[in-house]
């Protein structure tokens, strides 16, 4: 990645599977981090780095840099932990502990341990302490998080992943890709699962770019480029719905952007079978996809630019 804190509080991008699952990319972890976040330890009481911390911000889960808490909804609870009355939409999930009594919060994103949800205790005028091991967490101050919301987002599917990051990466304005899966209704789908079975996604690169350097229309030129548009469900060698020609837009934007380019394309005789659909869940792929071609030193062997605007 170029820059892979953009990608924190994006949440099309970004998804990966239960801890247990260690092909997916995850943050690395120490041996504290482990016992706490994946074999469900805790800290010790008022030792934590964000138990008395009330800086602006969002604190993240440590092992998949999902978004978790606004800092707007912490407060003291004098118990020794982080505590927070509320999460962010959907970025918790609350399930029975082991112990039969209490409740277990984890990261809804990776399945990572954060600690236990109360009620009824009236700290605040929601009744809800979440209680949070701090080492669960990273933090991000407002002032990155001004930063990282000046960048936009692009979702594209043509064909193999590995081909199409490799050309919109050397584009002009673009500030990170990743690779990864959407468009299906299968939940934290592996590679083997999106070749092998019918889950619906498509290979996809997202693009992090600078509005001020590019704009969406420049990047979805250079997406017909690298690829034939006309092709259904394949890409060269790779056939397959997964390798299918898509533009999963953003906004109203996106979308009457990619449609004048396609009536462009047809007009010139291009029997266009791109489809254009509403951005939904993004999940990375893993690790060893990303940057497949950098990483290898070599070049795409099924993306080749041809001009056709």
């Amino acid at each position: 990645m170029k820059f892979t804190i953009f990608s924190i509080l994006l949440f099309s991008i970004i998804s990966l599977q239960c801890q247990n699952n260690v092909s997916m990319n995850f943050n690395e972890l120490n041996k504290e981090e482990k016992r706490v976040i994946i074999n469900k330890g805790t800290e010790m009481p008022f030792t934590g780095k964000y138990d008395k911390h009330y800086e602006k911000g969002t604190y993240t889960c440590k092992q998949c840099d999902s978004p978790l808490f606004n800092s707007t909804n912490k407060f003291n609870s004098g118990c020794g932990w982080p505590a927070f009355d509320n999460t962010i939409i959907g970025a918790v999930k609350e399930i029975p502990d082991a112990d039969g009594q209490r409740t277990e919060i984890v990261c809804a994103n990776c399945g990572g341990h954060l600690g236990h949800v109360f009620m009824g205790e009236k700290f605040t005028e929601t009744n809800t302490r979440h209680c949070v091991n701090s080492i669960s967490m990273n933090f991000i101050p407002d002032q990155e998080q001004d930063l990282i919301t000046k960048y936009e987002t692009a979702l594209f599917a043509a064909g193999c992943f590995w081909g199409v990051e490799h050309h919109l990466g050397l584009a002009p304005g673009v500030i990170s890709t990743e690779v990864g899966y959407t468009g299906g209704e299968t939940d934290n789908p592996t590679y083997e699962d999106v070749c092998y079975k019918n889950t619906g996604h498509a290979e996809v690169v997202k693009v992090i770019y600078d509005p001020e350097k590019t704009n969406f229309e420049k990047l979805a030129i250079l997406f017909f480029e690298i690829h034939d548009p006309t092709q259904l469900n394949k890409q060269g060698p790779d056939v397959g719905d997964q390798y299918r020609s898509e533009i999963f837009y953003f906004d109203e934007n996106q979308k009457k952007s990619s449609e004048k380019l396609i009536k462009i394309l047809e007009e010139k005789g291009y029997k266009v079978v791109t489809k254009l659909t509403p951005a939904s869940k993004f999940y990375v792929a893993e690790n060893y996809h990303q940057d497949y071609y950098k990483t290898k030193g070599s070049n795409p062997y099924c993306h080749f630019y041809k001009k056709k605007f």
